[in-house]
């Protein structure tokens, strides 16, 4: 096997930084993304759905936008399990 040369390496390196500069940008989203308030008509929802569950006896503390829904990931989970319900 032949080492690299000069050229290679630097052509390495480019992409590497392209990538870096792509990661780096994504994550500066995703802070914008977190660092967004909840709106109150959304506590509001979350709060009466937490009552009416729980029967009154709770109370929201704290709510944190998610990146990824879980609500999501359990539709396409059972969607792809093929399995049906017995109800």
């Amino acid at each position: 096997m032949t080492e690299p040369t000069n050229v290679e390496l630097q052509e390495l390196v480019e992409k590497l930084a392209r990538r870096l500069d792509e990661v780096e940008s994504e994550l500066a989203e995703l802070k914008k993304r977190s660092d967004q308030e909840v709106s109150e008509d959304v506590l509001l929802a979350i709060s009466a759905a937490v009552s009416a569950y729980l029967g009154n006896r709770g109370k929201v503390k704290a709510v944190k936008l998610a990146r990824h829904s879980t609500w999501a990931a359990q539709g396409r989970q059972q969607v792809q399990t093929r399995h049906t319900p017995h109800f």
